[in-house]
């Protein structure tokens, strides 16, 4: 999928390709409940959950991976094992098909970005 002109969330999860909409609706629930104090958002064609303004979390349904945003350098390290065996980039974790998506991972990562602040890198 290319960037995403979408304004809503929902908008931008009725363009995804349906082999990849179920796991990125998945993923918008996980988010949904646990930052549940997070402002969902549209940001650079993607949905991204903001506290205090600054975004901490996102998610995209990229050309050749499903990719999940955490842009927190603490949780980084905090699981840095449990990311270890995941293609990830500086702040991007990689799936590239929808049934490699660790949903239990990102509810762990999104549970500890939900209990305490940190900073943004």
């Amino acid at each position: 999928m290319s960037r995403s002109t979408a304004s809503t969330v929902d908008e931008y999860l009725s363009e995804l390709p349906d082999d990849r909409r179920p796991v990125l609706t998945e993923i918008r629930d996980l988010c949904r409940e646990i930052l549940a104090d997070f402002r969902e958002d549209m940001q650079y064609g993607m949905p991204v959950y903001e506290r205090d303004g600054a975004a901490e979390i996102a998610f995209a349904s990229q050309k050749q991976y499903i990719s999940f945003y955490l842009m927190r350098s603490d949780l980084r390290e905090t699981f840095r094992e449990q990311l270890a065996g995941h293609d990830m980039g500086k702040g991007c974790l990689r799936f590239r098909k929808a049934g490699t998506v660790d949903l239990a991972l990102l509810r762990a990562i999104l549970e500890a970005t939900a209990a305490q602040r940190g900073t943004i890198c």
